[in-house]
């Protein structure tokens, strides 16, 4: 659905008027495509405590992107360094750049290491909420060993347009062999994120093989067409789903990802007992289920990954979804869980989600216009997200590079304003 209040700010008019009443001026963000698949400018490089050969804040194009390398504070002191690095040229980023942090893990042997590397957690998240004009920070956490090569690619890319204020860790990677196509099955494809998910996978080379219930079948069938894959309808709450595809997988299985999901909303002294089943059971249910199957099965090839779908309401709560709030909370609990389970982290599998915020699909256009204003607004990015949007950053999971990235639940909202 269009976001008309975004387009009017946009003009000349609307931001004089915006600007006057003190309302929201969001950016318009800028996303891949083929024909600009880069940020625009150059990349600036820093590290805390290390002065710049060139003031960058005034010579030379405006920078697409900023890294500081914050690895080596370890003190209190060294905090000033991180200020001392960013202040003279956070206004002179791009809009729609990107800033991100290097830092280290917090280490609970050493307390002062600790809180230093803590307290860029809090810097970033700030910064992001005030940084501006479509930009986005990040903070990478890099443990010994880690291999963040995919994840920067990520992030200093159109890609991650709609992710910010983010904290991600990142370890050592299995290497996995990245020859021959890789399989993807995504689940709840039909349309929507789905679809947007499945279209992505293809298009950097997967092979996709589309679920959805039978019911939709027909459109299905017309995605898989479109990209090339293969449509499998079937009810995933089967008791026998995980076994009808494993048998629909005969060459196994690269990239798991559970997006199917559904709402039956109301408040809890409201809600019948069939709108609580249905929606663990299609949410959470299923996805352990079906991964149970696919994992002791072998379906799943070493060097695998898993993805599924939680939500802001799953971290934030919301009013009238402690059913789909509890289901999505519990696919988090699942995915970290599962993270160091050996039937995974022996295989180097790993096992990740995304957590969507307000997104621009056919049924947040349903919601009522001022409260869906307020789900596009309640972010640090002042808009809502688009399908692309999650599935881009699926597609970073999915990423044979990704191995370092595991356990990790990626907020992709704009930075909401709540709960994030």
């Amino acid at each position: 659905m269009a976001d008309r209040y975004l387009r009017f700010t946009g003009t000349a008019p609307g931001r004089f008027l915006s600007g006057r009443l003190g309302l929201p001026q969001p950016t318009a963000l800028r996303r891949w495509s083929p024909e600009h698949p880069d940020l625009a400018g150059p990349v600036l490089r820093l590290t805390a405590g290390v002065p710049r050969p060139v003031d960058a804040a005034v010579e030379g194009p405006a920078p697409a992107a900023v890294v500081l390398d914050a690895t080596g504070v370890r003190r209190t002191a060294g905090l000033h360094d991180v200020y001392a690095a960013l202040h003279p040229v956070v206004r002179s980023l791009a809009p729609c750049g990107r800033l991100i942090v290097l830092g280290g893990p917090p280490d609970p042997a050493d307390p002062h290491q600790a809180a230093a590397q803590q307290a860029l957690e809090g810097f970033v998240r700030s910064l992001g909420k005030e940084i501006g004009r479509g930009r986005t920070v990040q903070l990478l956490r890099l443990a010994p060993g880690a291999e963040p090569d995919s994840t920067l690619r990520f992030l200093l890319s159109p890609k991650s347009a709609y992710v910010s204020g983010q904290v991600i860790e990142i370890g050592p990677a299995v290497p996995v062999a990245s020859d021959g196509t890789r399989i993807a099955l995504v689940t709840g494809a039909a349309r929507g994120i789905g679809e947007s998910v499945a279209a992505t996978l293809a298009r950097d080379g997967h092979h996709v093989v589309c679920l959805d219930v039978p019911q939709s079948e027909e459109a299905l069938t017309e995605v898989a067409r479109r990209l090339g894959g293969t449509a499998l309808a079937l009810d995933i709450t089967a008791p026998d789903a995980g076994e009808r595809i494993a048998a629909a997988l005969p060459d196994g299985l690269d990239v798991l990802v559970h997006n199917a999901g559904i709402t039956r909303d109301r408040k809890l002294a409201n809600m019948a007992a069939d709108r609580w089943d249905s929606v663990l059971d299609v949410n959470l249910g299923s996805v352990i289920r079906t991964t149970d199957h696919l994992l002791t099965s072998g379906t799943l090839h070493d060097g695998g990954r898993i993805i599924a779908t939680a939500s802001i309401s799953g971290i934030a709560g919301n009013a009238g979804q402690t059913n789909y709030a509890a289901s999505k909370a519990g696919v988090i609990g699942f995915v970290r869980a599962l993270a160091t389970d050996p039937r995974t982290a022996a295989h180097g599998i790993t096992v990740n989600a995304v957590a969507p915020g307000f997104i621009e699909t056919k049924m947040t256009a349903a919601v009522p216009l001022f409260i869906r204003e307020a789900g596009r607004r309640m972010n640090s990015l002042g808009q809502g997200g688009l399908p692309v949007d999650v599935a881009e950053t699926i597609a970073w999971f999915a990423d044979p590079g990704s191995g370092g990235v595991t356990g990790q639940v990626v907020r992709v909202c704009g930075q909401s304003l709540l709960g994030a």
